[in-house]
């Protein structure tokens, strides 16, 4: 059904526009109305709509992206609540206060309301937008800095749309917009990406930029996330489960969580609490958990069944004679048994008899099929090891190949989502669920997550683990999801960088650099500042002229961001500096103490290696800190200064990509882990663990261990800043 917006010229609905733009919903303009009118939707058939926010809940309805309104009671009245607050932006008086409000409630989120975006971001982000030069001034001036942040992720993520609409009915590019910003489409159209996410900027985030699953319906798509309970998530894992809450939104469809523990050598509870901490930590909302091994009954089943269909039989071919033979195409000469010998083996495997155990079943595809995936792959083997769930109930256990295409039949998948390492099973997938009678489910692929430097195999990772290479599973130098974490990753980062890979196929070997670089914008804004000085070889600096009696004020931690809170400093006659700074001042040179004023450096005593033993000043506070070439970090000499361990870590391999057939063990890192003693301000006692601070011209921390007691390091992890050099400015020791 046709759709006409009608509104007046001198103010078209900029908003309704936008979200028409992004919903995907067709929508033919006419500015004819009369000044004052309110905006109007009209259907073909006469039927009509008025009113700004009238029309934007509508929009929300029935646009083609997800979630723009309709969502749970609380969050659709929370949407209803921002739409009656973006009149305040349009009073002069009130401009900045509603600007300071929404600034302070972005603070820790990236949308206003819950995790994906919606009428009311569209809402108040045409409502700046349209405010013209007043909110560009504030854009530049950085005054609003989670206001900014939120503004300019939804200008790069929509920038196509928006250009055109700024620059159609405001007569301008865009506030913020880039000057080369264009858009190819025409009013009414929408951006769409190819199914293999070929098109620039494909993400794994609602938007006009969309990621077509094959033959999905909106409201009837069912999506599983089956991670193996053998390790826990890593980076790569993010994608895949990243990649599945994205499609359930885009198509108001459901995920479950699926443990696939078919291999009880390898899995444990350890692995499926942490997965399941993981998965929550990537804010994955699924419908329910399951595991493979709840099914294994009727597996059994299924493999009896195809047993006596002839389409399954019971091999005792070695393991490496059966490669070869698949390799070959020849034929076992166990496929030809009688379905009564067959059936006869399957019960000694049942059984786990001593003969039983030298017995596996194997599905009669074709020997002769180029794909060697369908050559007669493996069912069933027996295994002996207690299962983590079931114990010892069960002695043979079904292959991934088997339980895969069994487990999402009966569970109602429509679409399956596999990293593209597994195309070449594609056919053997689908040859098996049509032997067992089941309804085709269609396979999406993706590409996987390559890192330099960085390995993901699960089976090497434990390798680090069991050799005590690494502290454990949560190690800051592991990729899994709660090592990156911990070494300071904020998880907005991870999603914004998996955003930016969407669901390519191509295989790309990625630096962490960019993923870091992320990171750095949005921790920068925020995090508080603290100051350090490195222990070793510091330097006493006598002001002669300073203050016989310390005294103290209260500074921001923060000097653009409020919210970072204050700090007390003290400032003393005598005072610590780094070495590398000294080594840098030269006799009757003009310094800037940071959050004091000047200083000028008399004499510079060294020993014998040249190294600064003490310095002797002046305070200069009158001076200028525009003429001074070096800002020095300083610390009082007071008895209330804390006790750091500054750590930072280098990649667990030193190859930046490893071959198939090369030994990651070969390329072991053995120098990981650097510690640095240093001295921090007082006002560090009061960190908890988990923090992310900067320690002034030193880098990013997160904090892993806060303070106890003045005889115990409190322990900073070094974040990564985006950069090839490492980010502490000092010599580190390696242990």
């Amino acid at each position: 059904m046709d759709l006409m917006l009608s509104f007046p010229a001198d103010s078209p609905p900029l908003a309704v526009i936008v979200a028409a733009k992004i919903g995907g919903v067709s929508v033919s303009a006419d500015s004819s109305l009369p000044s004052g009118s309110l905006p109007t939707l009209l259907y073909s058939d006469g039927k009509k709509l008025q009113g700004t926010n009238v029309l934007l809940r509508h929009l929300g309805r029935i646009a083609s992206v997800p979630n723009l309104y309709i969502r749970d009671s609380f969050e659709s009245s929370q949407i209803d609540e921002w739409l009656e607050y973006v009149p305040a932006f349009a009073s002069g008086s009130e401009f900045e206060v509603a600007c300071a409000y929404v600034d302070g409630y972005l603070l820790q989120r990236t949308f206003l309301v819950g995790s994906s975006l919606s009428i009311a971001d569209i809402a108040i982000w045409s409502a700046l937008a349209g405010t013209g030069k007043r909110w560009q001034s504030l854009l530049n001036s950085k005054k609003f800095q989670n206001l900014v942040r939120w503004f300019n992720s939804i200008h790069a993520e929509y920038d196509p749309v928006l250009y055109e609409v700024m620059a159609h009915y405001v007569g301008k590019k865009g506030l913020g917009m880039p000057a080369n910003s264009k858009t190819k489409e025409q009013p009414g159209s929408t951006l769409h990406v190819n199914a293999d996410g070929s098109e620039k900027g494909a993400g794994i985030s609602q938007s006009t930029v969309e990621v077509n699953l094959p033959d999905a319906e909106v409201g009837n798509v069912r999506l599983r996330f089956a991670p193996e309970p053998s390790g826990y998530l890593h980076i790569g894992h993010s994608k895949a489960a990243l990649l599945n809450k994205y499609f359930a939104e885009r198509y108001q469809g459901q995920v479950i969580v699926r443990f696939d523990d078919t291999n009880p050598d390898k899995e444990s509870n350890e692995f499926v609490d942490n997965l399941l901490k993981d998965i929550d930590t990537l804010g994955i909302k699924y419908e329910t958990v399951t595991y493979t091994s709840d099914y294994f009954p009727k597996m059994m089943e299924m493999a009896e069944k195809l047993i006596r269909e002839g389409k399954a039989y019971v091999d005792d071919t070695p393991r490496e004679q059966m490669q070869q033979e698949r390799m070959d195409g020849i034929d076992s000469r166990c496929r030809n048994n009688s379905i009564e010998e067959n059936l006869k083996f399957w019960k000694e495997m049942i059984a786990g008899t001593e003969r039983g155990l030298m017995y596996c079943v194997r599905g009669k595809l074709n020997m002769q099929n180029p794909n060697k995936t369908l050559r007669d792959p493996v069912y069933y083997r027996c295994n002996l090891t207690p299962h983590h769930r079931i114990g010892s109930k069960f002695k043979v256990y079904p292959t991934y190949d088997f339980a895969c295409p069994f487990v999402d039949a009966i569970e109602g998948i429509t679409h399956a989502l596999r990293s593209s390492e597994y195309h070449d099973r594609n056919d053997q997938y689908h040859w098996i669920q049509k032997d067992m009678g089941f309804k085709k489910v269609h396979l999406y692929e993706f590409s996987r997550v390559n890192l330099v430097y960085t390995l993901l195999s699960k089976r090497k990772l434990l390798w680090f683990v069991q050799n005590g290479k690494v502290e454990g599973w949560d190690d800051p130098r592991f990729p899994t999801v709660q090592g990156i974490v911990r070494r300071g990753l904020q998880i907005e980062a991870l999603i914004q960088f998996m955003v930016e890979q969407g669901a390519s196929k191509n295989l790309n070997l990625m630096e962490w650099d960019k993923l870091w670089a992320i990171n750095k914008k949005i921790i920068d804004p925020v995090c508080p500042r603290y100051t350090a000085v490195i222990e070793h070889r510091r330097v006493l600096l006598t002001l002669t002229n300073g203050p016989e009696d310390p005294f103290v004020r209260v500074i921001p931690k923060h000097k653009k961001y409020e919210g970072a809170g204050e700090k007390v400093t003290t400032y003393t006659k005598r005072i610590w500096i780094d070495q590398e700074d000294a080594q840098c001042i030269s006799a009757n040179e003009e310094v800037t103490l940071m959050d004091w004023g000047n200083a000028i450096v008399k004499e510079i005593e060294k020993d014998q290696e040249g190294h600064v033993t003490q310095l002797t000043g002046v305070l200069h506070l009158e001076g200028s800190v525009k003429t001074t070439k070096l800002k020095l970090t300083w610390l009082p000499d007071t008895n209330e200064l804390v006790t750091l361990s500054l750590v930072d870590f280098d990649y667990l391999i030193t190859k930046k990509k490893l071959e198939e057939d090369e030994n990651f063990v070969d390329v072991v890192n053995p120098c990981t882990r650097m510690e640095t003693a240093a001295l921090g301000d007082s006002n560090m006692r009061n960190l908890k663990r988990g923090d992310i601070l900067q320690l002034e011209r030193k880098g990013y921390f997160r904090c892993d261990v806060p303070y106890i007691r003045p005889s115990k390091a409190v322990v900073l992890f070094a974040i990564p800043d985006g950069k090839q050099q490492p980010v502490l400015r000092f010599q580190k020791t390696k242990n």
